[in-house]
Parts: structure tokens; sequence; C-alpha cells
């Protein structure tokens, strides 16, 4: 097979490349030079923001297209409009995000949709831009050449938003370590290998249309994540479980403070943790045990020198350790702290 990949050295887009290169594919990586791609790809440079940003693929054939793009949908249109003639699938790696907030828990791919979303924008805000960039694909190269990848939660080696790594580094540095409650909460994620390997499937088996990707509800639990961090770095820590409201009540922010988490019985928790992933399931997704993704991006995070790099559009995660230790070792807060979970649209995943 003949894999195009727009981006291709970072993150979800490596891992894809990595994985085509395991099957013996020949991989094309299009990227704007600032990061090496893995070894054995053919390298074109081009920024797709900049005008003739796609020159270098005006020749060219290949049996499919990923894109993984999270600004102006604009963009993802222009790269359909060019290569719908020399490509036989489109592949667009979007987000759960798209879905109207907040959805239902067990929300399946049929849910509705964010509002307002155009493949001809500029970039607005993450869930528009992911639905914009869906119809771009969809508008190139129609419904049944284009594949949506309503990933969730990714993590895994090469993680450059930095949840995962945090909680890695976090433990590693030692102490009664913030375990938000409830320990058997149930978590959805996808390590970011195992997203590509099914989209390398699905483009073999011709996939087309919109698929939510992300592992089954309750592959892990908080301790379960937690727990297995604990295990690879090999840390001495203890965890201190404190009740989700304790957690709130001190203004933490769920999900960015402290990363992976949202409160029980929430419609963050509902919409970040509680996808219906039937129909990837029925088409291959197989999904490697928590223990697998912790220990291999640990590993990756000590080959980089400790510090996993950082996507410069978005935020910094973690919890400042002042405000850790003042939860663990100050009296409970009392209850006329707001709580911080009431939220007017989707999170980025």
């Amino acid at each position: 097979m003949r894999l195009l990949v727009l981006g291709g050295t970072e993150f979800a887009g490596r891992a894809v490349v990595e994985a085509a290169l395991g099957r013996g594919w020949e991989v094309t990586v299009f990227h704007r030079g600032r990061h090496a791609p893995p070894p054995g790809v053919r390298s074109l440079h081009g920024d797709r923001t900049a005008p003739d940003g796609l020159a270098a693929l005006a020749q060219g054939e290949w049996d499919a297209v990923v894109d993984t793009w999270s600004s102006a949908p604009r963009a993802v249109r222009d790269s359909a409009r060019l290569l719908r003639g020399r490509a036989g699938r489109y592949v667009y790696v979007s987000s759960c995000s798209v879905y109207a907030w907040p959805p239902a828990a067990g929300y399946t791919e049929d849910a509705p949709l964010v509002e307002g979303a155009s493949a001809d924008a500029e970039a607005t805000e993450y869930a528009r831009d992911k639905r914009g960039g869906e119809l771009a694909a969809v508008a190139g190269f129609g419904a049944d050449r284009s594949l949506l990848v309503r990933s969730g939660l990714i993590l895994g080696p090469y993680e450059n938003i930095g949840r995962l790594p945090w909680w890695l580094t976090r433990i590693a540095r030692g102490g009664p370590v913030l375990a938000p409650g409830p320990k058997d909460l149930p978590l959805q994620f996808v390590d970011v290998r195992d997203l590509a390997e099914w989209i390398l499937g699905a483009v073999e088996r011709e996939l087309s249309g919109p698929y939510n990707l992300i592992g089954p509800p309750g592959h892990t639990t908080t301790a379960g994540l937690l727990e297995a961090c604990l295990r690879a770095t090999g840390a001495a820590v203890e965890l201190r479980w404190t009740d989700p409201d304790v957690v709130l009540a001190a203004g933490v922010e769920p999900w960015t403070q402290l990363p992976v988490w949202v409160p029980p019985d929430s419609e963050l928790h509902a919409g970040l943790h509680g996808a219906d992933v039937s129909r990837a399931l029925a088409t291959g997704l197989v999904c490697r045990p928590v223990a697998e993704t912790v220990n291999d991006t640990w590993t990756w995070l000590n080959s980089v020198g400790g510090t996993a790099p950082q996507r410069p559009d978005r935020p910094p995660v973690g919890l400042d350790p002042e405000v850790e230790a003042k939860i663990l070792g100050g009296p409970q807060p009392h209850a006329g702290v707001p709580n911080t979970t009431s939220r007017s649209g989707p999170l980025p995943q």
C-alpha cells in the first residue's frame, strides 16, 4: 500500500507512520520540517497555512491519505481537493468533541453534532474545527471514500499533550500523591498504536463513514491507571485517594489540572469516558492492557530526557505542587467554594 500522511512526525501521525512501515507499506510524509520523521519514509516539506504551501503534493498517487489536522478546516478542504483524483481514500483523524455538548452516556456515531461548522472556515474552536475538517474530507472524497476517525482520549509513547507524562513524572517525584476518587471510576482511552493499527486495517478493508475510536468504557479505572504508573516508575509513594467533592471544592479543574480524571456522574464523565465504541470493536479495534501503555510511555519518556514535547496549541496540564500539598495536608474545603464542573462545551481530546 502507498500511504500519504499529512503530518506524521508527532504522536498520532507518527504512530500511523511507524505502523505502516511495520507492515511494509510505502510511506510519504508531508510536514513542515520542524521534527524529523521516522527513518524509511519519503519526506516532503510544506506549510498548509501558507500560499502555495501544498506545492510539494502536486504530483504523486497514493492508496490512502491520513490527515490529523486540528486547526482551520480550510486546510483539510484544500488538501482533499488537491488529492481527490490521486488518492483512493481520505482518513481524517477527528474527535468525539464533534458531538453536541453534552452527549448522553453511551452515545453512538449517530448522536447530534456540533453546529456552526464549515469546511471553508478559518480556525474557530476545537469542536467546530474538527467537525469542519470532517465536512471537508467528505466534500473532497465523498461519503464512500472518506473515513472519519472520531478519537477520544489518546495515550501512549510520543504524547505531546502531557496527560500521561504528567502522571508518570508526578508519581516518580515521590511523596504523597493526590489520587482523585473514586478508585473504581471507569476510564476510556485508546493507545495511540492501537489507534494506528485500526486505521491501517480500515484502509485495507476500505471502510468509510464515522467511527468512535476509543477503547471500551471501563478498559481501566482511575486506580488501574495510577497503580500502573506507580509500578512502571518503581516509586515508593502513597496514593492518597481523595473524595471527588473535596477535589472539586478546592477549585481543581478536572481533565486539565488532574489529567484524564473527571468526576463521576457528571456530563464531563459521560462525554469523555462514555462513548459507545461497538462499531470500532466490530471492525477490528484491539486494545492492549493499560500496563503496556503506561510502561512503554515511561520508557519513551526516559529516552527523551524525562520531559515530553508540548504542542504549542494546547495549554500545559497538571496540578501545582502547592495546591496538591494544601489539599492533602489542609482542612477539608468548605462547601461555599464553587464547583468547577459546569461547562458550556466539550474539552479537546
